[in-house]
């Protein structure tokens, strides 16, 4: 999965200037952070929805989608 989120999602969530990271998988619950514009993103459930259906027809796995949004450092301040 981890493999599959790096090579084939992140370089089209990059394409939009967002970033996803794989964090862990336990059973069908996939982790991810997404940053860049995905951490304000008003629609990220559609992104994260297309994600799971995209797992589900190139690996043939149900998975559920559990996004961390992650904001950059400086806007901490």
């Amino acid at each position: 999965m981890e493999n599959y989120i790096n090579n084939i999602i992140r370089p089209k969530i990059q394409g939009d200037g967002g970033e996803i990271t794989f964090t862990s998988q336990d059973g069908d619950i996939v982790s991810v952070i997404m940053q860049g514009e995905c951490s304000k993103c008003t629609i990220l459930d559609r992104c994260i929805n297309w994600i799971e259906c995209r797992i589900e027809e190139d690996l043939g796995q149900k998975v559920r989608i559990n996004a961390i949004r992650k904001k950059p450092f400086f806007w901490d301040t």
